[in-house]
């Protein structure tokens, strides 16, 4: 068994607000505290909502990387 905790992975690319936030909170709801979770996504206000969710729900964005065709990579940890 790995010390290192799983990477969930969320995949929102092709949905438009408030469709991926939406879809986060969804799949986030009933995870452990601490738990990492990658979100990718390409609605252009994506990082404006999913910060301002981050910071009500008191979850870190610890990075944020450009990908290919407008996709974002976000990895978050759970508060």
């Amino acid at each position: 068994m790995s010390d290192q905790p799983e990477v969930h992975q969320i995949d929102a690319v092709g949905l438009v607000c408030p469709l991926p936030i939406l879809r986060f909170k969804k799949r986030t709801q009933h995870l452990p505290s601490g738990t990492r979770v990658e979100f990718l996504a390409d609605d252009p206000s994506g990082r404006k909502d999913l910060q301002a969710l981050c910071e009500i729900t008191g979850h870190r964005i610890e990075w944020i990387r450009e990908e290919n065709a407008g996709v974002t990579r976000y990895r978050i940890r759970l508060a």
